[in-house]
This record gives structure tokens, C-alpha cells and sequence, in this order.
């Protein structure tokens, strides 16, 4: 089964900042933890990271659904420079419900200069149909609140002005 989320924003920053901030800025001020969701402390094996290809460990605090430690694997599946990224979480090191996989798509389109049009949207990969109900459940109530979060951190970072970890 497959859950579709997205959510839409304008950033009052630049094009560049809108579009690097979420894949190039500190992962762990992204993904701050939330409920189920652990805190991403840092990432390794990140070589390469922003470019087509290039794929990074990603690590995260204990919290209630995990032991801490590295969590999953995020790869960069397509970057259109200023436009869209698409990126993909698997290699879960934890239960996720029977999700094998999450894939993320960021598109910035400039409404004018210092307004940019988000659309943030992920698409959750889920197998077995007994857990069919509970997939559902997270991909409608959980995971829009989340991603939520997840905009307003990357907005504060790319209107804040704060600086890429990666070229």
C-alpha cells in the first residue's frame, strides 16, 4: 500500500535557501523528534551528501519506540537545482509499521523574490495487508503533524540564515 501526504508554504527567503535548507542544513535541527518519532543526532557515511546518488546513515537518540543508534538510510534520488529534490528513507533499523520504505519530494517554486512557494510532500510505502489499518492511521493522523513540524524547522533554518553542513 501506498500513503500520499503533502503540505504547501511560502518562505519569505531566497529561492537558494528555500530550496538547500531542508537536504544541506543540520539534520538534527530538522528532525527534532516528536511522540514515536526518535531525535536525529547526526548522520555518517554522508559523502557526497546533496548529490545525485550519494546516500547517508542517519543516527537518532533513544526514545520509546527505539533503542538509539542509526535508524534508516537517506538517499538523494533526483535534484532539479532550485526546484525539486526527491529523496528516499529505507533500511529501517526499526519496526515502522511494516513500511519498507518513505519517499520525500521538495519542490520550491519563487512567487516572486522572497516569496517561495513549498510543496512538501511524502509517500509512505507500506506492506502486509494486516497492518493495512494501522499504516493508514499513521499516514493520516501522525505523519501530517509531523511533516508539519519538520516545515517549521526548515523554514526557521532557511529564513534564518543558517549555514549548510553540505555543499
Amino acid at each position: 500500500m501506498q500513503f500520499t501526504v503533502s503540505i504547501s508554504t511560502v518562505f519569505r527567503c531566497s529561492l537558494e535557501r528555500a530550496f538547500k535548507a531542508p537536504m544541506l542544513c543540520d539534520i538534527s535541527k530538522v528532525h527534532t523528534g516528536f511522540l514515536v518519532m526518535p531525535k536525529v543526532t547526526h548522520c555518517t557515511h554522508d559523502e557526497g551528501w546533496g548529490q545525485v546518488g550519494a546516500s547517508k546513515r542517519v543516527i537518532a537518540a533513544p526514545s520509546i519506540t527505539f533503542a538509539g543508534g542509526e535508524v534508516s538510510i537517506d538517499r538523494v534520488i533526483e535534484r532539479v537545482e532550485n526546484k525539486y529534490w526527491k529523496i528516499q528513507v529505507d533500511d529501517f533499523r526499526t519496526w515502522m509499521l511494516g513500511f519498507t520504505r518513505f519517499v520525500g519530494e521538495w519542490q520550491t517554486t519563487e512567487l516572486e523574490p522572497d516569496a517561495i512557494r513549498v510543496d512538501y510532500t511524502y509517500t509512505l510505502h507500506g506492506e502486509g495487508a494486516l497492518l493495512a489499518l494501522p499504516q493508514w492511521l499513521f499516514a493520516r493522523l501522525f505523519w501530517p503533524v509531523y511533516m508539519r513540524r519538520v516545515l517549521e524547522n526548515v523554514r526557521a533554518m532557511a529564513c534564518g540564515e543558517e549555514p549548510f553542513l553540505y555543499p
